[in-house]
């Protein structure tokens, strides 16, 4: 005899700026219900295990891989997803230096790239090339390598710092030490 299925649990978080109310399992992950439940398929499933970070979105500004999460975790906080890094239809600054760098080939991992780019960016606007491979060493490509992938991210700080696109926001460590 088959057992009782879960009882689901309600959810209400904020995505990408917007509330979202949704029922899960509490055994579903967060990559499960972003894709299945709620259709934001931008980020991918590679591993299923949080080694190739082609599921990355930001958890309260930090990067996460959504496929070890588990979407109950979510509840009352803020979650970004790569479908939230554009905005009013224009493509982020990272996002256009990876087209213009060709930092992408088959698309898989570039979302999770992306966002943990611009979880960096955040707080680091100008990162050394060792501070860029440091953020990014969650996250796997097998197709371009990683040196465009870092030289895009280095155009896109550059090109943030330079248009003032993005303006990083200091946490509240920094904001004491500033203080002292």
């Amino acid at each position: 005899m088959p057992g009782k299925p879960p009882a689901k649990t309600a959810i209400s978080t904020t995505i990408n700026g917007q509330s979202y109310d949704f029922l899960c399992e509490p055994r579903q992950s967060l990559l499960e219900v972003l894709r299945d439940v709620l259709q934001l398929t931008g980020a991918k499933e590679g591993c299923n295990n949080g080694n190739c970070g082609a599921c990355t979105v930001l958890l309260d500004g930090e990067p996460v891989n959504s496929c070890i999460v588990l979407a109950v975790e979510i509840a009352d906080r803020e979650l970004t997803t790569i479908e939230g890094i554009a905005q009013q239809g224009h493509l982020h600054p990272i996002q256009q230096c990876f087209l213009e760098g060709a930092a992408l080939q088959c698309g898989i991992c570039t979302p999770g790239f992306i966002v943990a780019a611009k979880a960096l960016l955040d707080k680091k606007p100008n990162p050394s090339e060792e501070e860029i491979r440091f953020a990014l060493a969650g996250n796997l490509c097998r197709c371009t390598g990683y040196d465009k992938i870092v030289r895009a991210v280095q155009a896109a700080a550059k090109r943030i710092q330079a248009d003032g696109t993005v303006v990083a926001t200091p946490s509240p460590q920094q904001q004491a030490q500033q203080q002292q």
